[in-house]
């Protein structure tokens, strides 16, 4: 351990200390106000995926408040390993026309924008020219596809859940959103349930659920920040793999879960391609707490309101044990710490959903500054950290068509480096649209989806990846240029 926090960080910071404090204070008034439930599950209904409302006869809406977001009773049917207590949870009973798979793709039109791109001077570059490299505009547009998900789930036996997820980028590269097996309600208790595999993290606010979905706006930036310079890969929305332990009441108002990680930030084979360095990664393991609590904040709420407390702790590696004189990393080695803590709500005011979300983040100053742990640190160096966090609103004008918009900003609150302009690295990001149902069936869903998003990144490459995807030409952390970066996209989200 002493190793672990040396050069600075033997006194744990009181930021650490006070979001920790503000976690267990959550905690202790959700567990003091867990005496009515926030509803009760009924077991005649259940639907989560258009495969579950085949199996079961029920519409979508069943589960979801706009799908894929989940409502009360669709929470409860998932913490419950899809399952509702009767005869048609077991493989065994099904309609021979039965089988649990959906697939989910949103053929779509979209325009990005982005600016202050470093783009050759006279296009194309032509053979005697000479070009150099000037900042400007880079804008696309076009019919387009998005990936595409083939999600197979259900129960392999009572009380024993699998879920695999293959999904396809644009171009039809495969890989394994989430794989796993779930023991559920172990020794008869809904407090004990066991997950073991390559899933997502237990988010009160879901980005694999969420309702928008153009290039700026489909991701949460707050999710998959790191201070820049720092060698750091970790994202609180990317799937990881390791072992869960869940448990909630018998009616999920109440939800904890304990979850050990790999240090792969969700990579195979024990290797993580964006780990610094490349291949290999280190051999620690992460850990994940977060708990929850539904309450009501109003009779006529389409939804219980929910606040969560989370905090996840982990290593990563400075430096790698190297083969042929140093050319191939076979492990990564130097581990420092960082952390993430924070609160997320998801709350139910009538017709208004309003999801606040906030994270403190924090690296130590040899992983924040992408320095060996067995080499001196750069003249200035610091260890960074940050505040990160959005407003998520939604508007139900009616059960088939929600009005949505997002605020989010990211602000460094230490550099990694003393000499570091304050804003290098600050994000604003904003979106609105709206999304129309016209129907949601037990065989299929489909959606129109409209959706404007725009960001600032100051002097880093927006999270999107649109332009090309560099730093602007003559931006420095020391003075760091700010880069705009727009999607406007209408499309058809089905679901089958």
């Amino acid at each position: 351990m002493a190793k672990l926090f040396r050069n600075g960080t033997k006194n744990i910071r009181w930021s650490m200390i006070s979001s920790v404090i503000a976690f267990v204070l959550l905690t202790i008034a959700m567990i003091i106000g867990d005496s009515q439930p926030a509803y009760t599950l009924p077991i005649h209904k259940v639907a989560a995926v258009p495969a579950f409302a085949r199996k079961y006869g029920l519409p979508c809406s069943a589960c979801h408040t706009a799908w894929p977001k989940l409502n009360d009773f669709g929470t409860a049917f998932r913490d419950r390993g899809y399952q509702i207590g009767n005869d048609r949870d077991s493989p065994i009973w099904q309609n021979p026309s039965y089988f649990p798979i959906t697939a989910r793709i949103t053929p779509n039109w979209h325009l990005e924008h982005t600016t202050n791109q470093p783009i050759d001077s006279i296009p194309g570059c032509p053979a005697g020219s000479t070009c150099t490299t000037v900042n400007g505009n880079v804008t696309q547009h076009g019919m387009d596809l998005s990936g595409m998900d083939l999600w197979l789930v259900g129960t392999l036996y009572k009380n024993i859940t699998f879920s695999v997820l293959p999904t396809t980028d644009p171009t039809t590269v495969w890989h394994f959103e989430n794989a796993y097996v779930r023991f559920d309600n172990i020794r008869g208790s809904s407090w004990l349930n066991f997950k073991f595999g390559h899933f997502e993290l237990n988010e009160l606010i879901s980005e694999k659920r969420f309702l928008f979905l153009s290039n700026n706006g489909g991701i949460y930036e707050s999710y998959h920040y790191d201070a820049p310079g720092s060698a750091n890969n970790f994202g609180l929305g990317d799937n990881e793999s390791g072992i869960e332990l869940m448990g909630h009441n018998a009616n999920s108002s109440t939800r904890y879960a304990l979850t050990v990680l790999s240090s792969s930030e969700g990579g195979v084979n024990l290797t993580n391609s964006v780990q610094t360095g490349g291949g290999a990664i280190g051999r620690t393991y992460d850990f994940y707490g977060t708990f929850d609590h539904a309450f009501q904040l109003g009779q006529n709420s389409m939804a219980s309101s929910r606040l969560q407390g989370y905090a996840y702790v982990g290593q990563r590696p400075t430096y790698f044990q190297t083969a042929d004189l140093g050319a191939t990393n076979i492990y990564g080695i130097g581990n420092e710490p960082f952390y993430r803590v924070g609160f997320a709500g998801d709350l139910y005011i009538g017709k208004l959903n309003i999801m606040p979300f906030y994270m403190h983040g924090w690296d130590n100053v040899y992983l924040g500054t992408s320095t060996p742990s067995n080499a001196a640190l750069p003249v200035g160096a610091q260890a960074p950290s940050f505040n990160a966090g959005f407003v998520e609103f939604g508007y139900y004008v009616n059960p088939q068509f929600v009005a949505i918009g997002r605020y989010e900003l990211v602000r460094m609150q230490t550099q990694g480096n003393s000499s570091y302009a304050s804003d290098y690295g600050d994000i604003d990001a904003y979106s609105v649209g709206f999304r129309w149902m016209p129907f949601m069936y037990s065989r299929a869903g489909l959606a129109f989806h409209t959706e404007y998003s725009i960001t600032k990144s100051m002097g880093i490459i927006p999270l999107s990846g649109d332009g090309v995807g560099e730093i602007p030409a003559g931006s420095t952390p020391q003075n760091p240029i700010p880069v705009w970066s727009s999607s406007l996209m209408i499309g058809f989200d089905f679901a089958f």
